[in-house]
Order: C-alpha cells, then structure tokens, then sequence
C-alpha cells in the first residue's frame, strides 16, 4: 500500500484534522469524535440547514460540499463506511437555525438507516427534520426499481439545488421539493480502470486485470454492469451517453447541466476528451449544456476512471443552479 498515511486506523481523523487546518475559516470539527463538520460559522438563523453524511474516500464528496449556498453540517465515515447514528444527530444540530433541517444523502443501506433513525429521534425532541435520497446510478438497478439505485455524483447537483434555495429563503418543505426534484432529475454512470486501496484494510476496492475496464461500477467498487476490453474515449462516451439519453427524452431545444467527474486518478486531460464527445452527443440532439462541470467532484479515492451525470434543467433548476455558492472545493459566481 503506497500512500501518504501514519496508522491506517489513524487516516480518516488525520485526514479531517488537516481539513479544518487548511480551510479554517470554511470549517470547523464537532461530535464527540470529531467527525462532523460544519460551517465555521455556525448555523444560519432562519435559514433552513441542509446536511449530509456518507464514508470518506469520495472527496469533495460529502464534507467538502460545507459552505455558502451549498451544505451545513455533514457527518463523516470510515472509508466507504456509513457516519454513526451519534455523528449525523450532531451534523443536524449544528445545522439547525430554527427553520429546519433537511437530510439530503445517497442511497446506501448504512445511511439510510442511521439517517432514518436520526430523523425520528429529532422529531420526537420538537426539530423539524425532513429527508432525500439521491439515487442517481444508472447501472445499479432498472428504470422500475429506480428507488434501489446506488447515489453517485448527482449528489453534486442535489447539494447545490438545495442549497441555493435555502440560501434564498425557501421554508423546509421548498428546500425538501427542490432537492428531490433535482435528485430525480439526475442519471449518471461510471466506467472505471484500475481500482483503489482501502487503507485500513490495505486492500484494493475490487481487482481487474491491466487490460480489461468495468463498465458501470459503483464508486465503492460495486460490480458494474460489464467488464471487457478497453474502448476508445469516444466509444466509452457515447455508451455512458446512451445508458442515461433514453431515460431523460432529451429533445431539441433542452437545456442540461453536465457533469463529467473523474473518480480520481483520471487526469482532467482526459476528461475534456471525454466532454468533447459529449458535447458533440448534445448538440446533434440541438440540446445545449449548460455551466458543464469538468473535474474531480466525487471520487473514489485514487481510483482510474470518470462518471458521467446528466440533470435536465427546467427554469427554476437553472435558476438555482447559477445561483452564487462557495466552498473550498467549487465557487459559483452567478
């Protein structure tokens, strides 16, 4: 295991010690372990709170979404672990500014759970506490099961939809609207290379063999939906491109934000490679992206690859999507 670590069971509160070092004046560390982090600031009165939670591993996901127009609190995990039941409780309150607070994660069973319990715990304590799944990968389940899909980099978008309404004042149950809108809106899927190491195990996330790709893996390692041979760039993204085009009836005229991730390790060389292809994809259908989003935004430690979201956009999720937003990880000017 080649990587920058002192006592791999050490990695992850290392990790967030050095986060708030370096980002003071975004962050700061709360819960009785350390694993939450909040606004520097503390909770905006009036404005409804937003939180996360999730495993580390997948930086800028979940933590580094914390700050103006995006996030409020998020409750961290072990690598590709779920945050305790204790952690996401904390997150909420240093989220809330009396006008609720809405829980906002990916799919997972660990997170479910644990946020679940946290929303009915808070309930019964007076908060009010509302809840959304983004359940955006493609590749983890059929059209008619899209309830079971895995949460992957639509995520980025749910985090920024809901955080500029709230941002703007909307009550628990707009922000609550907003963020499940844009959420069912997104459809995304990866294709990774080489896998990456776990560092408390010491083990690598799945194992492939130097020439082959997965096709559709989740970003935990999950199986994806082939492994084969390696493609070209294009071919690649014209298949991402046809795995998500039918479920959305892209048509002439439709304007959609565009996210091409890298899940690591992939260069931004080759995702502009990628993006090239798909913006040729767009503009064939006369559909027209709008603020494309090029980079590393949800990633899977150092693991070789890139994913692919689509969120067609309506004014309202336009509107919110140029809205001004700030954190250590992505500023959005308006």
């Amino acid at each position: 295991m080649k990587k920058f670590v002192n006592q791999p069971d050490a990695y992850v509160d290392e990790m967030l010690q050095g986060l708030v070092l370096a980002h003071p004046q975004a962050f700061r560390q709360l819960g009785d372990g350390g694993r939450v982090i909040a606004r520097a600031t503390g909770a905006i009165p009036g404005k409804v709170g937003i939180v996360t939670g999730g495993g580390s591993g997948h930086l800028p996901v979940f933590l580094g979404y914390v700050g103006d127009g995006l996030l409020d609190a998020c409750a961290v995990g072990n690598v590709f672990a779920g945050p305790r039941l204790d952690d996401c409780q904390a997150a909420v309150r240093a989220a809330d500014g009396g006008a609720g607070v809405l829980q906002l994660y990916g799919n997972y069973g660990g997170d479910r759970m644990n946020f679940d319990m946290c929303e009915e715990f808070l309930r019964e304590e007076g908060l009010q506490v509302e809840s959304v799944r983004v359940a955006d990968d493609v590749a983890s389940a059929e059209p008619d099961q899209a309830d079971k899909r895995r949460g992957v980099a639509g995520m980025v978008f749910a985090f920024k939809i809901a955080g500029a309404r709230a941002a703007a004042g909307g009550s628990l149950a707009q922000v609550r609207d907003a963020a499940r809108k844009a959420a069912q809106a997104c459809r995304s899927i990866g294709v990774a290379f080489t896998p990456c190491v776990i560092p408390e195990s010491g083990q690598p996330s799945f194992t492939i063999a130097d020439d082959l790709i997965e096709f559709g893996m989740g970003i935990h390692g999950e199986p994806g939906l082939w492994r084969g041979a390696v493609k070209s760039a294009d071919a690649l993204a014209d298949e991402m491109f046809d795995r998500i085009a039918p479920e959305l009836a892209l048509s002439r005229g439709q304007r959609v934000a565009v996210l091409v991730n890298s899940l690591g390790a992939t260069p931004g060389e080759e995702l502009y490679i990628l993006y090239r292809r798909l913006a040729q994809r767009l503009a064939d259908l006369g559909v027209t992206p709008v603020a494309p989003l090029v980079g590393r935004y949800a990633t899977s430690m150092e693991m070789t690859g890139a994913s692919l979201t689509l969120m067609p956009l309506d004014a309202e999720l336009e509107a919110l999507l140029r809205a001004p937003a700030e954190c250590p990880f992505w500023s959005v000017r308006g």
